[in-house]
Formats: C-alpha cells, sequence, structure tokens
C-alpha cells in the first residue's frame, strides 16, 4: 500500500489530470474501481454471493451500478437500491447505472421496504455507495437515514472508496456515518481514513492506484506521509565492536511529584532498553527507593530546588520533562529551569498543561511537543472536540504557534516537523486507553536522540516502535488489560531486529 496520503481534492485532481490530460477514460476508470471493489468483496467474503448496493447520486454511485452490473453477471444475487433516482445521473455515473440495467437488476429506492429487507436473516453483504470523498457537509434526510438503518443492520458492509458521512479529509463523521468491516478505496488514500474515527469507520482498507501512472502523481503533491516500521528501523546502525556507553548520550527524565512516581520510573526504564548510555533522573525524595529497586542501573537524584538541576542537565544530551511533574510549585521550578537549557528537550503531560501557562518560557526551537487531545485543546485554547474534529489542521496550527515537533498522539497519531511535513502513524490498537503509555513513549523518545538520531528521525522511530509494540503485546494477550511497561521488552525486540 502506498506511503503517500492525500486530500479529496488532490485525489479529484489526480483523477482529473488522468482523465483531461492524458487521455484516460472516465468510464473505464470507474469500471476499474468496481472491478477492484468487487475483488475486495470475493476475498474478504469467499462464500457469501448475495448483496444488497445502495447507491447515492454521483461517480460513487456509479462505481457501485458497475459492481452491481459485475456481480450479477457472475451469478451473485443483486439487490439494487437508490437514494438518489437514476434519471438525475449525469455523464459516467449515468453510464455505469444503464450498465448495470444491462444485467436486468431490479433498482429500486432505498425505503421503509428496504429496511425490512435489510433485516433478514439470510447472510449477505451490503455495498456502500451512497456518497464519496465530495462531501464537506452534515449528513441529512434520507441519506442519514440510509446510513443508520445500514449500520443497525447485522450484515458486514463493504465501503466503496470511503464510508458514506466520513470526511476524507479529517476521518470526522459528518453528522452520520457509515461503519464499515471493509472499504476499497483508490487513485490515493484519503488522509482522513487513517486517523481520528476514521479508522474506526474505514475497518481494513484496501486500496488500488486503478493504473494511475507514476507522471500523473508527480504533478500533485501528497498532504501527508503515512510512515512504516521497517523503513524508519533502517536509522539504527549496528554498534562498533569497540563501543561504550559514553557513545550513546546521556538522557535526564524529570517528573515524578508527589504520589506520581510511577509516571517517571516507566519513562526511564524505557529510555534505558532503547540503548542509551545513561539515563539519570529527577524526582522527589520519595521516590529514589522505588526507582532503585526497580531500575538499579538509572541514576536517582532527589532534587528539592534548581541549584542542584542546573549541573544535571550539562551534563545531558536530552532532557525529557513531564511524566508525573505534577503542576505545584516544584513542577513550575523545574520546567522553568529546564526551559532555560539549550538542550533537546521533550515535553509530556503536565509540562504541556504548564506551559500554557507559561509560554513565554519557552524560547528555542529544539524542542517536542508530544501532547493527546486535551492537552493539544489547551495548548490552541480550544475544545477537545476541535482538535478531534480536524486532526491535520490541529497538528499543524500547533506547529505553528509552537514551533519545533509536534506529535499529537491517539487513533494515527500525527507528527508535524519544522519543514512542514506531517507524518501518520498507523500502528497502535484501542488497548492502548490505559495509563502510562505517553510515559513509555517519551522514554522511547528520549533514548533514542541520546544515541544521535535527530529529533525528527527519533520522533517518527519512537512513535512507530511504541504503537507496533502495541498491536504484537494485543495480538498476543488480547487488548484488555495491555499495560504501558508490557510495551517496553517489545520495542526493545523490535529496535534489535528480533521480531517483526
Amino acid at each position: 500500500m502506498t506511503a503517500n496520503l492525500y486530500t479529496a481534492e488532490q485525489v479529484r485532481k489526480l483523477d482529473r489530470i488522468a482523465i483531461e490530460d492524458n487521455g484516460v477514460n472516465g468510464f473505464q476508470l470507474m469500471k476499474k474501481a468496481a472491478r477492484f471493489a468487487f475483488h475486495t468483496l470475493v476475498k474478504q467474503w469467499p462464500t457469501c454471493n448475495r448483496i444488497h448496493v445502495i447507491c447515492g447520486g454521483g461517480n460513487n454511485a456509479g462505481d457501485g451500478y458497475i459492481l452491481a452490473g459485475i456481480a450479477k453477471k457472475r451469478g451473485f444475487d443483486v439487490k439494487l437500491h437508490y437514494i438518489s433516482p437514476p434519471e438525475n445521473l449525469k455523464h459516467d455515473a449515468l453510464l455505469a447505472y444503464k450498465y448495470s440495467q444491462e444485467t436486468n437488476i431490479s433498482c429500486k429506492p432505498f425505503s421503509s421496504d428496504s429496511i425490512n429487507i435489510l433485516s433478514t436473516d439470510k447472510p449477505f453483504i451490503i455495498i456502500d455507495a451512497m456518497l464519496g470523498t465530495g462531501l464537506h457537509s452534515e449528513v441529512t434526510g434520507h441519506y442519514k437515514k440510509a446510513i443508520l438503518l445500514c449500520n443497525k443492520s447485522t450484515a458486514p458492509i463493504l465501503a466503496i472508496d470511503i464510508p458514506s458521512g466520513l470526511s476524507a479529509n479529517t476521518g470526522h463523521p459528518l453528522g452520520a456515518a457509515i461503519k464499515a468491516e471493509c472499504t476499497a478505496t483508490f487513485i490515493g488514500i484519503k488522509q482522513g481514513m487513517l486517523t481520528g474515527a476514521g479508522r474506526n469507520y474505514c475497518g481494513d482498507i484496501f486500496y488500488d492506484d486503478l493504473d494511475i501512472t507514476a507522471d500523473i502523481y508527480d504533478q500533485v503533491p501528497f498532504s501527508a506521509k503515512k510512515l512504516n516500521i521497517n523503513k524508519v528501523l533502517k536509522l539504527i546502525k549496528p554498534r562498533e565492536l569497540h563501543a561504550h556507553k559514553g557513545l550513546y548520550g546521556h538522557v535526564l527524565l524529570i517528573g515524578g511529584d508527589h504520589g506520581y512516581g510511577g509516571a517517571i520510573l516507566m519513562a526511564a526504564e524505557a529510555a534505558a532498553r532503547m540503548g542509551a548510555g545513561l539515563v539519570s533522573v529527577v524526582t522527589q525524595p520519595e521516590h529514589v527507593t522505588a526507582l532503585l529497586s526497580r531500575q538499579p542501573e538509572v541514576m536517582v537524584k532527589a532534587v528539592t530546588n534548581t541549584d542542584f538541576l542546573l549541573p544535571l542537565l550539562e551534563q545531558a544530551n536530552v532532557i525529557v520533562i513531564g511524566p508525573g511533574l505534577g503542576q505545584s510549585d516544584w513542577s513550575e521550578q523545574m520546567l522553568h529551569c529546564a526551559l532555560k537549557s539549550k538542550k533537546i528537550i521533550i515535553l509530556d503531560a503536565d509540562a504541556l498543561n504548564l506551559l500554557c501557562k507559561k509560554p513565554k518560557w519557552l524560547t528555542h526551537s529544539d524542542h517536542i511537543l508530544c501532547p493527546h487531545p486535551g492537552e493539544a485543546a489547551r495548548l490552541l485554547d480550544l475544545p477537545t472536540s476541535s482538535i478531534q474534529k480536524d486532526r491535520f489542521e490541529a497538528v499543524k496550527a500547533m506547529q505553528q504557534k509552537w514551533g519545533g515537533s509536534i506529535l499529537l498522539k491517539g487513533s494515527g497519531s500525527l507528527i508535524s516537523h519544522s519543514n512542514g511535513s506531517i507524518n501518520l502513524c498507523p500502528y497502535g490498537n484501542p488497548g492502548m486507553a490505559s495509563g502510562g503509555m505517553g510515559d513509555v513513549l517519551s522514554g522511547i523518545l528520549g533514548g533514542l536522540i541520546a544515541q544521535g538520531l535527530s529529533k525528527e528521525n527519533a520522533l517518527d522511530l519512537a512513535v512507530c516502535l511504541h504503537a507496533r509494540a502495541a498491536d504484537i503485546a494485543a495480538d498476543e494477550n488480547g487488548q484488555r488489560g495491555l499495560l504501558a511497561t508490557d510495551l517496553i521488552p517489545i520495542a526493545r525486540l523490535l529496535l534489535n531486529n528480533k521480531i517483526n
């Protein structure tokens, strides 16, 4: 599957260039899309030959009408329903409808009769061809009713190009959206399909470029790039035989206010397990014994004022601040002092919440901010719902406001670098919805930067290691009960190419 991600507008431009400038026949392109969707159907449900195809009024409907015709010719039991009357169709979509009628398929409006059909106990697949990538406003009327009824059906759904009602650019459902088991998409993967709610609505994604040539893709810039763990792992080079700890950097982690010692402990363990030469922790005195008992390789300092912190900052290559930091006077002192350092600094958790109150403390750009949606909302002074409605715009806005590199965590985590590029992590699962996950990620990131990776490369790699480790752990033992520390040994194995 291609690594390049596109907005709906960019995909339409690719489509237009192929048809208008390169002589590709639009109807033939539509037939290729329908054939690919049909092959996806057969591959995913090889024993089921009953389908209900629900068509809208544009080119997405055209794909559905052609698929219905192909399925009928292959001996499938096909029921065809429309939301928008076929006589309103134009151009290639109208040709597609006529193609379906060559097979004498009965085509009926989606109505209360259709509701009864979709409630049958006989196995069948719903083909969603109602609304495509051009949707920008809330779904209403008959379309919304059809979407909600399809979702209530026990039948699995195959969405053509994108689930109806889902924004191609943001992955946010526009009033109502089809919840598909899988989606057959074409020409370009739409960026919204892989982040936020998009992953939940699209299900498994199958992609085909429909034989669009490389020179056409060269004419349209993509909006984001999907990371591949096997590629980013190549950033790690084998160690020389004469290596020593001084070659692999020194991470300083600051956090663990009263009652929050676990967070900084997990971050420190993760940094050490990623291969940092030295790992130091600054925390409250009460946590020293627990940290040394759990991880004796870590150097732990009980620091109550900034006079003791300054020399430790000078010794480090990279600073991680935020895990368990709290928002007390001690927390503010630690953050203010750390931000005066010119070292690469990773800010997470309460370091971000404090930064919102003291934005002028951030005086250089060699930093990484790692907010979850709630923290991102505070960084942008917006409601959390606004962040989730358009995660791409949110991560770009944070980078423009705060500089450095930004990681917006969540389903389909997004990374915005200072050069304007946006990368998306395709790994991760709902089992990661548990405490401490972000602390482990901060430690992984600090450990990688300490070893000499640029903050951009380290961030790409850290996010992939963290999320892929969670997927492996969930595959082995399930998502429920997945703990943040479960990821650390698996991430180490991935980093050393011991597992895939």
